[in-house]
């Protein structure tokens, strides 16, 4: 397939390939444990009541 004819947007194989294998190292690799602490300390703190909100309003799933 030529340069011209890929699909872009939210057809864009090669980006969603490229995000499901950086994904996927980070699970692998990454600071995991650190970024989670991170997060419970941000849901802790001062913004967490934001934070919240902005998770209902997305319908993200809740570590509950």
């Amino acid at each position: 397939m030529a340069d011209d004819d890929k699909i872009q947007g939210e057809g864009d194989y090669d980006a969603a390939r490229r995000f499901r294998k950086e994904q996927e190292d980070f699970a692998r690799n990454g600071p995991v444990e650190q970024k989670a602490k991170e997060a419970e300390e941000a849901l802790d703190g001062p913004e967490g009541a934001e934070l919240e909100r902005a998770r209902r309003e997305t319908g993200a799933k809740g570590g509950e």
